[in-house]
């Protein structure tokens, strides 16, 4: 499930859906990867880590040790809590494998669970949903709290679970209670970082003459943004491919749109990227000059510096490729 946006006029709109999610992978086979990983996002940003080799929960933000203020024992118990998720879905991912008929190789069971918050109407909702080597498994379906089976290897846990009052019971307490009353303290207690905004910088790129211009936007926050091209004063949808939002190592977040055009003197001025930022009035605006793009052919060094924030982004793929075959999963759902 994404993180819901709120877009009112395409300017100056606000954050109001606050969410706390949570990704687990089990896998094997995968080479130079934790066999169990586990990490948590408000609103997107990385507030916890945990995996099989390091066996302790690490806060990725300095405002995320003030809960324990309150709970001293916080993260003791958090990683009390993930040895326990580690040994479930390790021996969970053995079991799919039998079910499926399969020995060796690589495979991945993912869980995608937590909640989101309406700051303005108090409301809540909550989400938690499997994959298994990147394909829709199991969800649970919160209006009628019962489980939906994506796979005729499913069944049986369906059925199980289904019955188990209480587990059902336990689930309906941790998503419309616990979930939310944590997800409101981090937000508070991360308010400074959650709600700041940072302008990106945004960068023209081109491989070579003939191939689409690409418009590159990197270090923005929040992750409410839109980024689009426009001819003559208007946005145009044709030749243009949207890419993903993707995070920097540092909590921004960046994002690329192309546009497939021959780059003349007659076409320079009239094309121009925008990009709109949460909570910010003014549209960020670059126009398409030849002078401004920057190419491998003749702008090498600049290139480089121009990909930095995704060279960042690869340092941590391993993670993030486990994560986004989870968020298509969901997104699919």
């Amino acid at each position: 499930m994404e993180q819901v946006k709120t877009f009112p006029d395409a300017k100056g709109f606000v954050r109001m859906i606050h969410t706390l999610q949570y990704f687990t992978t089990a896998s094997s086979q995968v080479p130079n990867f934790p066999e169990y990983v586990i990490v948590g996002y408000v609103d997107g940003v990385e507030i916890s880590y945990y995996d099989s080799n390091i066996r302790k929960t690490e806060s990725k933000q300095d405002w995320m040790n003030k809960i324990t203020a309150e709970d001293p024992k916080y993260w003791q118990i958090d990683t009390e809590i993930s040895v326990g998720h580690e040994f479930t879905n390790k021996h969970n991912l053995e079991i799919l494998k039998k079910r499926f008929n399969q020995t060796g190789g690589v495979h991945i069971f993912q869980w995608m669970y937590g909640c989101e918050w309406n700051d303005e109407t108090d409301e809540v909702k909550g989400w938690q949903q499997s994959g298994y080597d990147g394909e829709d498994y199991l969800s649970l379906d919160m209006k009628t709290w019962t489980w939906t089976a994506a796979k005729p290897q499913a069944f049986p846990d369906k059925l199980k679970w289904d019955q188990n009052i209480f587990l059902l019971d336990d689930q309906k307490y941790y998503y419309t209670e616990l979930c939310p009353s944590y997800l409101k303290k981090y937000v508070k207690n991360g308010k400074k970082v959650l709600m700041r905004t940072e302008l990106p910088e945004v960068f023209l790129l081109q491989k070579t003459p003939s191939s689409p211009v690409t418009c590159m936007a990197t270090g923005f926050y929040p992750d409410l943004a839109d980024l689009f091209w426009r001819k003559d004063g208007e946005q145009i949808f044709e030749d243009v491919e949207h890419g993903e939002l993707l995070p920097n190592h540092d909590g921004t977040f960046q994002m690329s749109v192309e546009l497939k055009v021959e780059v003349t003197a007659e076409v320079e001025g009239k094309y121009e990227c925008v990009f709109q930022l949460s909570g910010v009035k003014e549209d960020l605006v670059t126009k398409l000059e030849r002078r401004s793009i920057l190419s491998n052919a003749s702008h090498e060094d600049n290139w480089s510096v121009a990909l930095a924030a995704t060279a960042a982004v690869v340092a941590v793929a391993a993670v993030l490729a486990a994560i986004i075959i989870l968020k298509k999963v969901a997104a699919e759902g």
